[in-house]
Formats: C-alpha cells, structure tokens, sequence
C-alpha cells in the first residue's frame, strides 16, 4: 500500500515536474516588451563634459533629457506629444539643436536649446523638404552649424550655415546640381565633395573656402572612394577605397593630386564597416571588420588601452564608442550582443570610472532570447553566400518552422550580427529565423556587390530560394512551414517567393513592400533624381529593360500569389505609391487571394509610433499562428 503511494506521487510530482519544463519552454514575451519606445537611447556629451543627453519617452513620443554629471539632475529639454526628436546634436559652444519630422505635414522643424537654462527656441521650418545637421562643431564660430537642406531645390541640397543663437541663416555653398556628398574638415570647412552624373562619381579638393574646388579622382560608381577625415598633416586625408581592390580599405590620400599614399588597413574577407577618428585630436581610432561578427583592429594604442579596460568589465559584448567631450576625458560607450538590445555607460578616463547610463530596453532578459549564429552556403551558381540563422530555444533543432527574413536594400544594406528586436520575437514564438545576405549586399566587397547589378528576380531571389532548400537538406526547417517575412525590397523578395515558389512557403508578410520596379524608379523622391543611372544601371532602365522590370513586379502577377498575404504600409512613405498599392490588394482580392491590409496614414517607414508598431507585430503573430499549418 506505501509503495503503491509513493508511486502516486512519485508520478504527480513528474507531471508537474514536466508540466513546468513545459510551460517554461512555451513561456512567451510580451509583444510590449519587444517592441517598445527604447527606455533611454541617442545618448551624447556636451563638449565641455558637464551634461549628458538622451532620448527617452515622454507621452509615447522620444523627447530629449539632459543630465547633469556633477548633482546627477536630469531635467525634460522637450515636450514635444505629437512627434519624437528625430535626431539632435551638441553645438561647440554647448548649446543644443533639434530636428523634428512633422510627418502630417511633411515638414522638418529644427529647434535650438540654451543650456542649462533649457529654453526652446524655434529656429527653422522647412516645408516639402528635409533638413541635415552636417557639422556641428565649429571652433572659429562656435554659435554656427552647417546643415545641409534642400530649400531653394527639392532635387538638391545646399549648404548653409546656421547661428542658432540669432537663427540667422547663410547659404554657404550652393549646389549646381551634380553634388550628392559633402565633407567638411574638423573645423567645419568644406574641402571636399562627391559629385555624380549618375554612373561615374568625382571627388573635388579646394584648400579653403576661397579657392574653386577641382577635381582629383574619378571613378565609376562600383570603384568607390569615402572620405572620412584629414589626417592634420599637409593636405592628405582617410578614405574607405575599393580602387584597385575588391574589398574597401581604409587608406591615406594626397588631396592635392588624388593619389593614395598607403594602405593604413584592410580586412581580408570583408569591407571595412566603421572607422572611429578623433576630430580634436586628428586621429584615427578603429577600423571595424563587418565579418560573421564584427572585430575591430585597434590604430591608436591609447584607445585600445580603453577598451582593454571595458573589455573586462564587460566581457563578451560587442563594445563601440558613441560620443566623447572636447578633452577626450569622458567617453559614452554602447554594449550588447546578439542577445541584449545594449546598455549605455560613460567613461572617465582620469580615474578608470565606469557608470552605466542607461538601457534601451531593461525589459528584455539575455538569458531570455536566442543566439545568432553566423551560417553560409553555396548557390546554385557556386557563390558562397553568408547569413544568420536564429533558432527558437527548444531541444529539438530539426524539423522546425521558419520564416525566412530577407533584408530591405539591397544596395546600400545588409544583414549584421547584432541585437534584433524582430528576430528575436520571431524565435521566442518558436520559429526558425532566417537571414540571408544575397547577392548584391554591402560588405563583401565590390564582386560581391556588382554580382546583384539587374539581378532582382534572379539570382538574388535564386540565393534565398537556394538557401531555403539548404536550410531543408540540412533537416533544420520543416519543408511544410515555411513563411517569408521583409520590409522594403524585402518585401519585394516575399512577394516574389509567394508568387514563384509556391511549393516552398506558406504564407508571406510584406512590411511597406517594393510592387512595381517602374513606379520605384519614376517616383523617387527629387533629392534621389541624380542618381537615377546608377539606379538604372543596378535595377534596370524602364525603357531598355522594360520586359525585365514587367516579369518581377509582383503588380503585374497578382494572378501568380496563391498564399495568404499580411500586408503593412504608411501612407507617408516617400517610396511609395499608395495609389498603387491599394489597387494591388483589390487586384489579390479579385483574384481570391486572402490578403489583410493595414494603411497607417502618419507614418513613414519603419513604422515609428509605438502603438503602430504593437499592433503590427500582434497581427504577425496571429497571421503566423494561422497560416504555418502542416500543408497537405
């Protein structure tokens, strides 16, 4: 009879025992956690040291704080309630300047703050147009920052100097109509600029502000040279250069002749993704490998000193230098990994001090989340093809469901090892996720890159299928549950699945999708316009490529998409036709297609207000839960 008992209970405590592994391994984030406001974010020094600034939320929107480092006060900048700061910056003389997107509008609104009296000072509209703070410390007039803004043109930016005491305003170089960059000198002076025809791409030197700029290198647009500071010896200065190479190196050049000088660094598997540069001190800092992880090379001993010292603290993260004050004294520092969205600290160089400044998002528990493992395949065409693969924390590794999560771009963009707050909700609600760096991704050097010229609904869309089937080979994805997920040219590529492939996924969700390769091109904001043959020589012309363009654009083959559609989209988005695209999901309709449509009328894209982005992710989560079902 004992024995009896004690097998009961034996048998009652397994089950819970089994019932609470379980409901531990089901156990699910709040989308709310995910998604948020970031708690604290956008952190930077005043030049003199004394004031630390942030984003943080305020009535759902990110409103600029300011702290002080010597009584700990922290004290509200702004109080904007219907939308956030945009981007800010610190002026030399430690005084604030603002940017807001008034997306209702369409306008830009920029705004200047005494420090420490806080008091909010409008100094600039611009309506139908956008606005860039392009230097923000200028030494021989310390109340001046030079923007850059397309006021008198919309297809062009000018540049003008700004005094945000008396909200004065300058022009200081007015653009003819071919330059698309400009790089002022660590005094704020422009010395060098980009220019385009659209294909081929020219730097031009001028000495100071009194001489004629002249070109000194010219190249097509695929051989690219990327200023990013003068040395402070003679007139040379740091650029990222694939001339003459495959992968981006950083290397010196003469400014007076174009000539480069020497190789300071390069990597060997990759361009080079971030170089840190003292502008008080003139001198180069890091250079950032963009492998399966990032791995920094370290130029300046003091810096590397710096970080040996935050390295122990905070081991195992991923660690880049934010801003820092004029005397290089004090350092704001980001952390994280692929599992922690990251946390801000500040550094004090006179005394080794470490404090933590603040979280994006303390809700979200490391131990919590998914690791990001690095993966690569071949194509079917032999090219080696790099991505991520995060899988769901659960014993099991095979047979699981996927979606797959191509990457917005291509051009210009690329999937990195870091903290994803998608990714990461996808995997915690048990699926597989899949990143791939097709064919025409930035950051594995220019073959890689020119190997996607034309290439959309092709190759490119060939290396997601390719990496789809080698995720099946391998065992990993459940061949019956398989979704597609992107944003942008991503949701191009979801499109182009669903409609392609119907044997391969179950379903798509198109984040403000790309639908109609003609209508992209035609419709580009007038800013984009000069650089339209590049585009033509990336994408596709519409009149010589034409058929081309017709057979990829999902508006055409409405006829072609079987699987049920998640559709989101802003009504404010500049590279869009909503005209467009609410007729393409009357066409799926008609067609039969299941297809559910959110049309957000302020919103851009990525969706920006909170309460946007929760409900978003809350029909993904629901469309998902639906549709990955075994098919028959």
């Amino acid at each position: 009879m004992m024995l009896t008992r004690l097998r009961i209970l034996l048998s009652i405590l397994i089950i819970c025992l089994l019932a609470t592994c379980k409901e531990e391994h089901i156990k699910q984030i709040p989308i709310s956690d995910f998604f948020k406001t970031a708690e604290k974010s956008f952190f930077r020094l005043s030049p003199d040291g004394k004031y630390v600034s942030y984003l943080k939320p305020y009535k759902g929107r990110q409103n600029l704080f300011i702290k002080s480092l010597d009584n700990g006060k922290e004290e509200m900048a702004t109080s904007f309630d219907d939308y956030s700061v945009r981007n800010y910056s610190w002026t030399y003389n430690n005084q604030l300047v603002i940017i807001q997107d008034v997306i209702s509008l369409d306008q830009y609104k920029m705004y200047a703050i005494d420090v420490p009296e806080l008091k909010l000072r409008e100094i600039l509209t611009l309506d139908q147009g956008r606005i860039n703070i392009l230097n923000n410390r200028n030494k021989g007039e310390p109340d001046v920052v030079t923007i850059s803004m397309n006021k008198r043109d919309p297809a062009n930016f000018d540049i003008y100097q700004l005094n945000v005491k008396t909200g004065q305003l300058k022009p200081y170089l007015i653009n003819p109509g071919n330059i698309t960059e400009w790089f002022p000198d660590d005094d704020g002076k422009i010395r060098l600029v980009k220019s385009s025809d659209g294909v081929d791409e020219t730097i031009l030197y001028r000495a100071n502000d009194n001489m004629p700029f002249k070109p000194i290198i010219k190249n097509n647009f695929v051989n690219r040279v990327q200023p990013i500071a003068f040395t402070g010896e003679k007139c040379n200065f740091y650029a990222l250069s694939n001339v003459e190479r495959d992968k981006s190196a950083l290397v010196e050049i003469d400014a007076e002749t174009g000539k480069e000088q020497r190789v300071v660094f390069s990597c060997d598997k990759t361009d080079i993704g971030r170089v840190d540069y003292s502008r008080d001190q003139h001198q180069l800092e890091t250079a950032t490998c963009e492998e399966a992880k990032p791995k920094k090379h370290f130029i300046d001993p003091g810096i590397k000193l710096i970080y040996d010292t935050l390295s122990q603290f905070l081991h195992g993260t991923q660690i880049d230098i934010i801003s820092r004050d004029s005397a290089e004294n004090k350092f704001i520092f980001f952390s994280y990994t692929d599992r922690n969205p990251g946390t801000y600290y500040l550094y004090q160089r006179n005394n080794g001090k470490i404090t933590s400044l603040g979280n994006i998002n303390s809700s979200i528990k490391p131990e919590d989340l998914c690791t990001m493992e690095p993966v690569s395949f071949k194509s079917r065409d032999g090219l080696e093809i790099n991505g991520y693969l995060t899988l769901p924390k659960k014993a099991k590794t095979t047979d699981l469901p996927v979606v797959v999560l191509p990457h917005d771009g291509p051009w210009r963009n690329r999937d990195n090892w870091r903290y994803s707050d998608e990714v990461q909700f996808l995997a915690n609600r048990g699926y597989a996720v899949f990143q791939i760096n097709y064919r025409g991704s930035t950051g594995y050097g220019k073959n890689f890159f020119s190997a996607g010229f034309k290439q959309a609904g092709a190759k490119m869309q060939d290396d997601i299928t390719d990496g789809v089937n080698w995720l099946i080979k391998r065992g990993t994805a459940d061949p019956k549950k398989i979704a597609i997920l992107g944003g942008g040219f991503g949701g191009f590529c979801a499109l182009y699945g669903v409609a392609n492939h119907h044997e391969l996924y179950n379903c798509a969700v198109v984040q403000y999708g790309l639908i109609n390769f003609f209508t992209y091109i035609k419709d580009v904001p007038p800013y984009v316009k000069p650089r339209l043959q590049m585009m033509y020589e990336m994408i596709g012309n519409p009149e010589t490529d034409a058929e081309q363009l017709r057979a990829i654009s999902p508006v055409f083959h409405t006829d072609k998409i079987k699987a049920p559609l998640l559709i989101f989209q802003g009504a404010k988005d500049e590279s869009a036709n909503i005209s467009e695209m609410n007729q393409f999901v009357r066409e799926l309709k008609k067609q039969g297609v299941s297809v559910t449509y959110f049309l957000k009328s302020n919103e851009r894209k990525p969706f920006r207000n909170e309460r946007n982005r929760m409900e978003m992710y809350t029909e993904i989560e629901k469309f998902l839960d639906a549709n990955m079902h075994v098919r028959d």
